[in-house]
């Protein structure tokens, strides 16, 4: 910045006829105090030099921008798409198909898990199996003959008792069967299974296995996890004098920090209603557009991200782009003010702090951080150049 801003220095010297030496000796010429007189907040420029430099004056206008809100959050994933993989009964893993990091779907075998008494519990499903068949058929028969009023009441009664609690045990068993994911046809063909396969609840990417193969595992061990990036959205961070604005369907550019700030668009969705510990911001919750089809590397979640919030259209202060100056983080526009009088060709400027918003054909919203007057007359074009000569001049001082 500071050769640039002698480069600058320099080539309005020479556009109006002035040694360069001369301009930056420490005793000030007449000559060159009618060229210019800069300070850290002044900066006064003749009519020559803003001609070589092809600076514009204009006013600071009032546009109908869309408007925005800045905010920082994190990509993450919805309760609904992370599931900790569990067995519903204990035993030793015999064995594990997957590894981390790997694509699974919904009901594939991840694991195996030895456990003797599901052995015991197919052989009372199969024994039950068969009673129920007798118990059915003895039914019939105290049916048929109480019909025929052959057969007395109390032990039809009886035999329908016991028909009923048959069937109940043998839904039951049925039930746990299934839920350990037992093939309940090959039980019944006195194909016993010896370990309980452990399916995927859901389709999705593993993550962290925490066992090994002869682990002793119980229903409260979390096997492994597994995440379904297909439904990513993002959590954004957005300050209490912001909320109201924040309204659902609002759309949002959304740009990822650490990765070459590639950008995905997405949609808000909903709000929390509480503020977040200390930092009183609330969560804004924005559904990525195709999370799946929209960026150029993997979204995982934690990933950080910077989002403009588009809040509808508003009238604003605003000013072409070229009239924004950069400078040690911060932006500048140059308001001219009333000359020393000793020149009518001298132009008078003084350096405004403004906060830029939304940018929009050609035109940015700005902020100033002191009152403007209600016709403010600014640089328009050529800020750069007047910033780069006040740098200079700084810095020669």
């Amino acid at each position: 910045m500071k050769t640039i801003a002698k480069t600058v220095a320099t080539l309005l010297c020479v556009a109006v006829g002035i040694n360069f030496a001369a301009c930056k000796g420490s005793e000030k010429s007449a000559t060159e105090q009618e060229v210019e007189e800069t300070s850290a907040e002044i900066i006064k420029i003749t009519a020559e030099q803003m001609t070589a430099v092809g600076i514009e004056l204009g006013q600071v206008e009032l546009k109908n921008l869309h408007s925005i809100v800045r905010a920082n959050g994190q990509l993450v994933l919805p309760p609904q798409n992370k599931a900790d993989v569990n067995s519903l009964t204990s035993g030793i893993i015999k064995r594990i198909a997957i590894s981390e990091g790997v694509s699974v779907r919904k009901g594939q075998t991840l694991a195996l898990l030895e456990n003797l008494e599901v052995v015991k519990l197919q052989e009372e499903y199969l024994a039950l199996t068969q009673e129920l068949t007798y118990s059915s058929q003895e039914y019939d028969r105290q049916k048929e003959l109480n019909a025929q009023n052959a057969g007395t009441g109390k032990v039809f009664q009886q035999t329908q008792v016991k028909y009923e609690a048959d069937k109940a045990r043998l839904k039951g068993l049925e039930t746990q069967l299934r839920q350990l994911n037992i093939d309940i046809a090959a039980v019944s063909a006195g194909n016993f299974a010896t370990a309980i396969p452990i399916k995927a609840p859901i389709s999705g990417i593993v993550g962290k296995i925490f066992v090994k193969t002869g682990s002793y595992a119980d229903m409260q061990t979390v096997l492994m996890e597994l995440a379904d990036h297909s439904q990513m959205h993002c959590d954004l961070q957005v300050f209490e004098q912001d909320f109201p604005k924040i309204k659902r369907g609002q759309t949002v550019k959304i740009s990822m920090t650490n990765q070459g700030n590639q950008t995905l668009t997405g949609t808000v969705n909903h709000t929390n209603q509480s503020f977040e510990d200390d930092s009183k911001s609330i969560i804004v919750h924005v559904a990525i557009d195709r999370p799946d089809a929209g960026a150029a590397l993997p979204l995982l979640p934690g990933m950080y991200v910077s989002a403009l919030i588009n809040v509808g259209s508003q009238t604003v202060k605003a000013v072409p782009t070229e009239a924004i100056a950069n400078a040690e983080g911060k932006q500048y526009i140059f308001l001219q003010t009333n000359d020393d009088g000793r020149d009518a060709a001298r132009h008078v400027f003084t350096k405004v702090e403004v906060i830029t918003g939304t940018s929009e054909l050609g035109y940015v919203e700005i902020r100033p951080l002191e009152t403007l007057p209600e016709v403010a007359t600014i640089i328009t074009k050529g800020a750069f150049y007047v910033m780069s000569m006040a740098s200079g001049e700084e810095e020669e001082e």
